[in-house]
C-alpha cells in the first residue's frame, strides 16, 4: 500500500470541491460571478432545484443547478433564495443564463462574497445532464476508492495491534493518514500525544482539551457510545472517540485538527479506536489470568488461613498504604446456571465465561472507586473490594457498581447468566476479611428469600440470627409455633400461612390485610377465627406475636422436608 508523501491527509484526496468541479469539461464557458472564498467547499452531490421551498430537499454539500423557471428571481426573491441555500449548507449555486435569468443583481454578489458562497453562471450550451453525469460518476468512483483505502488501513490497524507496542503503532499510522495531532488518554494510565511534544506543549495541549474529555465522560452514553463527537477548543477542531470494551469506557482517542474534519477522518478514527479496543481486551484477558494465578493468597485470606497483617498488606501492594483506615468488603457473585444443560457449555466455555465476568467486574468496580482482589471456584467469584477513594458513601458507590451488573445483559457471552450477589459487612482490618466473607456466604444463601439482585448482610434484619447451620433447631422452632397452621394447610389445601404473614407484617390491620389478600373483610374475619383456633387466643400477645413472626422468617429459610410437610410458600419477606 502506498502511503501519502509528507503527511498529506488521505481524506482530502477524495473530496470534490467547487474549484475542481469548475475545471471539468462540462463547465467550459462557465463564469464564477461571486463567492470566490468558498471554492474549496465540498460537493457531495448535484441537485437540480427550481423551487424556493427547499428546506426538506437538501442535506448539505449539494451543488444546486437552476434555470430560474420555478421561482421569481427578482432581487428580493433571489437574495432570500440564496440565504436559504447558505443556511442549508449547500456547496454552490449554478444558474443558467437564459430566458429566466439575464444578469446577477449586485445584492446577490455581495451576499455570495460575504458568505463565501460560489455563484456560477452557466451558458445555455451547458446541459445539466452532462454536469450531473460527470460529477456523480466522479463522486461515486472516489467514494469507492475511499472505502478501499479505509478497508486497507483498517486491516493494517488490526495487524499492528498484534505487534509489540501495538497501540503506539496504530497512533503512528493514524497520524500519517490524517496529518493531525493525536491524544490517546486511557482512564487509568498516562496520556500519550503523537507526534510527541515537549513537556510544556503537551501539558498545555492536555489542559486546553481537558474540558472536552470531561464532558464526554459525563455524557449519559459514555462507555457505550462509539460515535466520534466533534468539539472546539484552543482554536482547533477536536474529534473525540470513546474506546469502549465490554460496554465500559476504557480510554479516549482524539484528533486535533487545524482544518475542518472530513468524513474520512471520522471513519479512520472509529477504525483505529476499534483496533485499540481489541488490543486492550486481549491485554486485560492476559492480565486477568495472571492475576488469578498470583492471587492464590486471596482464598487463604478469605478462609482465615492467612493472618499476618503485614504480609497481606505487602500482597495488596504499596498503593493502599497511604490510607489511614481501610474500607473492605467481600462480595460473592454466584452464577446460578453456569452448568445448566440448556446453555450447552463445554468446560472451556465455562472457564472463558468466568474470566470474562471477572474482567468486567474489575472494570466496573474500578470505575466506582474500588480495587478488586478476586478468586474463583466453580460457579462462584469471591471479590475483596477495597475502597480507593476512602471518602465516604462507600456503600452507595458499591451498590451502584453492583447495579451496573445489569449491563451484562448487553454482553453476548453473559446475557443468559443468572447472577446472585451476597455482600458482607465493611471492615477496616485485613485480619477481619474472613468475617466479611462468612457474612457474604450467609447473605448469598438467603438470595432466594429476598429475591434481590444483591443482598447486603446488614440488611438481613432478623435473618442474621436465623442464618445458622443448625437446620434441625430451626425446624423444631417452626414446628412449635406454626405446626398447627402448616398441618391444616396441608390437609385442607388452604393457605392460612400467607394470611398470617400478611396480617402480622401490616401490624394487625384487618383493612390493609384484606386489600393485600384481595379478599373481602368478612372472609378475612373467618380466616382469623381459624388462626385463633389453631394458634390460640393469645397469638397476638407481643411475646407470642414476635415468636410467630420469627418462625415465619425461619420457615422461609428451611429447605423442603416432606417428612414434616412444611411447604415453602412464602416468597417475599417484605410482603
Amino acid at each position: 500500500m502506498k502511503w501519502p508523501e509528507g503527511g498529506i491527509c488521505l481524506g482530502a484526496d477524495f473530496l470534490l470541491t467547487v474549484r475542481e468541479a469548475l475545471k471539468r469539461s462540462p463547465f467550459a464557458g462557465a463564469r464564477l460571478m461571486a463567492g470566490a472564498g468558498g471554492l474549496d467547499r465540498q460537493i457531495r452531490w448535484v441537485h437540480i432545484l427550481e423551487i424556493s421551498t427547499l428546506e426538506n430537499l437538501i442535506y448539505g454539500g449539494e451543488m444546486i443547478l437552476a434555470t430560474g423557471v420555478g421561482f421569481n428571481l427578482d432581487t428580493a426573491h433571489s437574495v432570500r433564495y440564496m440565504e436559504k441555500l447558505i443556511q442549508q449548507n449547500a456547496a454552490c449555486l449554478c444558474i443558467e443564463i437564459g430566458p429566466y435569468f439575464h444578469a446577477v443583481p449586485e445584492e446577490l454578489r455581495e451576499l455570495a462574497d460575504r458568505c463565501g458562497f460560489p455563484l456560477i453562471l452557466l451558458p445555455h450550451s451547458i446541459r445539466f445532464v452532462d454536469i450531473t453525469q460527470d460529477l456523480h460518476s466522479l463522486i461515486i468512483n472516489r467514494h469507492h476508492r475511499t472505502l478501499r483505502e479505509l478497508e486497507s488501513i483498517s486491516r493494517e490497524f488490526h495487524r499492528l495491534t498484534l505487534t509489540a507496542n501495538g497501540t503506539l503503532n496504530v497512533l503512528k499510522l493514524l497520524h500519517k493518514s490524517t496529518s493531525t495531532q493525536l491524544i490517546y488518554r486511557p482512564l487509568n494510565g498516562t496520556p500519550v500525544c503523537y507526534p510527541p511534544l515537549t513537556a510544556d506543549k503537551q501539558d498545555q495541549l492536555l489542559a486546553s482539551t481537558d474540558a472536552c474529555f470531561k464532558e464526554q465522560e459525563a455524557a449519559p452514553s459514555a462507555g457505550a457510545d462509539t460515535v466520534p463527537k466533534p468539539y472546539f477548543a484552543a482554536g482547533s477542531q477536536i474529534v473525540l472517540q470513546s474506546i469502549g470494551v465490554l460496554n465500559q469506557n476504557w480510554a479516549y482517542l482524539a484528533l486535533i485538527c487545524h482544518r475542518e474534519p472530513v468524513e474520512f477522518d471520522y471513519l479512520l478514527l472509529d477504525s483505529a479506536a476499534l483496533s485499540i479496543a481489541q488490543e486492550l481486551l486481549r491485554t486485560r484477558y492476559m492480565e486477568e489470568r495472571k492475576l488469578f494465578s498470583e492471587n492464590l493468597w486471596v482464598d487463604e485470606l478469605l478462609n482465615n488461613r492467612l493472618t499476618d497483617e503485614k504480609q497481606v498488606k505487602a500482597m495488596l501492594g504499596p498503593s493502599l498504604n497511604r490510607y489511614a483506615e481501610l474500607y473492605i468488603r467481600v462480595c460473592l457473585i454466584e452464577i446460578g446456571n453456569l452448568h445448566d444443560e440448556s446453555l450447552q457449555l463445554q468446560e472451556t466455555d465455562a472457564e472463558t465465561i468466568r474470566y470474562h465476568l471477572s474482567l468486567l467486574l474489575r472494570s466496573i468496580f474500578e470505575k466506582h472507586g474500588f480495587r478488586l482482589f478476586l478468586t474463583m471456584k466453580n460457579n462462584r467469584l469471591a471479590a475483596i473490594a477495597v475502597d480507593k477513594k476512602n471518602s465516604g458513601k462507600a456503600k452507595a458507590r458499591l451498590q451502584s457498581a453492583l447495579d451496573a451488573l445489569g449491563s451484562l445483559r448487553a454482553d453476548d457471552k453473559l446475557r443468559d447468566l443468572k447472577l446472585a450477589v451476597g455482600v458482607g459487612k465493611a471492615y477496616s482490618s485485613l485480619s477481619q476479611v474472613y468475617m466479611s466473607h462468612r457474612e457474604a456466604v450467609q447473605a448469598l444463601a438467603l438470595h432466594s428469600c429476598f429475591r434481590k439482585p444483591a443482598l447486603f448482610y446488614e440488611d438481613l434484619g432478623v435473618f442474621q440470627l436465623l442464618a445458622l447451620n443448625d437446620t434441625e433447631t430451626l425446624r423444631q422452632f417452626v414446628r412449635s409455633y406454626l405446626g398447627a397452621v402448616l398441618d391444616y394447610d396441608q390437609a385442607k389445601g388452604s393457605d392460612l400461612l400467607t394470611t398470617l404473614r400478611i396480617f402480622l407484617d401490616h401490624d394487625g390491620s384487618k383493612q390493609v390485610a384484606a386489600q393485600k389478600l384481595f379478599i373481602v373483610r368478612q372472609s378475612l374475619y373467618y380466616r382469623l377465627e381459624k388462626l385463633k383456633e389453631l394458634l390460640g387466643e393469645d397469638f397476638m400477645v407481643p411475646e407470642t406475636r414476635l415468636a410467630i413472626s420469627v418462625a415465619l422468617r425461619a420457615h422461609q429459610m428451611l429447605p423442603p422436608d416432606r417428612s414434616d410437610h412444611i411447604p415453602n410458600r412464602i416468597k417475599n419477606p417484605s410482603g
